[in-house]
């Protein structure tokens, strides 16, 4: 029965860091064309950075929950200079800063961690039903 627990608790894990992967990935696609003036930072990407949980101690090393969420990066606030000379935000050489985002790499990440997400869910359905199926026969 723990082993039920153990995946559950993992698969929750699993969730909490993909749902947060997909929130920074949404946050960095809704920024691509945030555009600051040239004296000005870009917007800085957000990448998370996750670690893995080992709450199997000295009885059994090794034997871990899944992730943990264990900070959220910023990119770099440089970005890129873009000649835009009728923007409201050029500088006199009509100049502006965009972040330095690459929607490919954005978009695959997000796909990657979409289908993780839904692993993860497909994980607690499974477990709860397999805990479902030990109460029946318990009660019987």
């Amino acid at each position: 029965m723990s082993a039920v627990f153990s995946a559950l608790e993992s698969s929750r894990n699993g969730l909490s860091v993909y749902k947060t992967w997909l929130d920074a990935i949404a946050d960095n696609i809704a920024n691509v064309n945030t555009v600051r003036p040239a004296g000005e930072d870009a917007f800085a990407a957000r990448y998370v950075v996750a670690e893995a949980v080992d709450y199997g101690g000295a009885a059994a090393p090794g034997i871990g929950n899944g992730a943990r969420v264990q900070r959220v990066a910023f990119g770099s606030d440089e970005g890129r200079l873009v000649y835009s000379p009728g923007h409201p935000y050029a500088d006199a050489e009509g100049m502006i800063r965009v972040p330095d985002i690459d929607m490919n790499e954005q978009m695959t990440s997000m796909i990657v961690a979409q289908r993780s997400y839904q692993a993860n869910v497909s994980v607690v359905e499974r477990a709860r039903a397999a805990y479902e199926a030990a109460l029946r026969i318990g009660s019987r």
